[in-house]
């Protein structure tokens, strides 16, 4: 039984901590949030506290779940690691290189096992692009955006990300890692820009940008990413990857919202495109929903816990996707592209 202390408990907390309470291989002892929440009534039983440090020293847990504001994901993960416990730490992994870097050193130098939630990896429709993708192989065009329509609540969600977090960081680093588990080539630049749509964030935060990043192997990525009333909704989720054999995409239903949390994470139907061959359907009907992912992601964070699974490759590649769109931002910021080493 893995004891299991979770941090946030915002709509990725919520659904870890649900994940948790419904797996046997799990027991919750505790959840954390720095002001009063609505919990699910099967959440409600358990221990809540409002201060971090105060919940880790009580429970001492086996793992803690990180599910906070991402300027706060580097010491939380550090704190937890030197208490003695593993770590899932929602994306992106920090706000800076340096302090990824220092979590994952944290991790190896203390033996503890860091998951990061790159929740795709856990997605059957999303490891069958990958896989399709790199039969046909590269190199390779991606062509990927995520734009959101937000209001209400979920606009009030995206401007107190915007606090720490540009939008092609926060949820560019789900579709980087594609890319880069696609081409599996180094990134060796990226070329960024952005605006700033609204006079409800900051002078210094931008709600809508793009970048390219180019890898070593030739292959070149699009990222896009908008939030807030004022995004178009129309082609607001793209996923292309192409190549001289041809492509692999994303079709989305008309009925598909840009604002739903499931329509970030289902994809209706896989299209493979083979050049000579013409386009094959693939139904993911079947597919899980987001509380179903985020099982399959815990369950995930289980076995590398209770089997001792190598995640040098998954540590390394959550650096190298924040790095690139950390580069983006900068570039967005400098008007400049950014070389990218190592």
């Amino acid at each position: 039984m893995i004891r299991v202390l979770v941090a946030g408990l915002g709509n990725m907390g919520r659904s870890h901590a649900l994940a948790y309470h419904a797996d046997p291989g799990f027991e919750v002892v505790g959840l954390v949030n720095r002001s009063p929440v609505d919990l699910p009534e099967k959440l409600r039983a358990y221990p809540l506290f409002s201060d971090y440090a105060a919940a880790l020293a009580a429970v001492k847990p086996d793992l803690v779940c990180v599910a906070t504001y991402s300027d706060s994901h580097a010491d939380y993960a550090v704190a937890a690691m030197e208490a003695g416990a593993h770590v899932f730490v929602e994306k992106p992994l920090a706000t800076t290189v340096a302090d990824a870097r220092r979590v994952v050193d944290c991790a190896t130098r203390l033996g503890r096992k860091l998951v990061v939630g790159y929740i795709l990896r856990h997605h059957p429709s999303w490891q069958r692009l990958i896989a399709e993708a790199r039969d046909l192989g590269g190199p390779y065009v991606f062509r990927l955006n995520l734009n959101q329509q937000s209001s209400g609540p979920t606009w009030a969600v995206h401007k107190a990300l915007m606090q720490t977090t540009p939008p092609i960081v926060d949820c560019g680093v789900h579709y980087v890692d594609v890319m880069c588990q696609i081409t599996d080539a180094a990134p060796v630049e990226v070329r960024g820009m952005g605006l700033r749509l609204s006079d409800e964030i900051a002078p210094s935060m931008y709600n809508y940008g793009h970048f390219q990043v180019l890898f070593a192997d030739g292959s070149c990525g699009w990222y896009e990413a908008g939030w807030g009333p004022m995004m178009s909704d129309t082609a607001f989720f793209v996923k292309d990857v192409v190549s001289p054999r041809g492509a692999v995409s994303i079709r989305m239903p008309e009925s598909a919202r840009s604002d739903d949390i499931d329509t970030h994470t289902k994809t209706s139907t896989l299209r493979v495109h083979r050049v000579g061959l013409g386009p094959q359907d693939l139904s993911m009907a079947e597919e899980p929903d987001h509380q179903g992912l985020c099982d399959r992601e815990q369950a995930f964070v289980a076995r590398a816990i209770t089997e001792n699974l190598d995640l040098s490759r998954h540590m390394s590649d959550a650096v190298t996707s924040l790095a690139i769109c950390l580069a983006a931002d900068e570039s967005v910021r400098s008007g400049q592209p950014v070389k990218l080493q190592g």
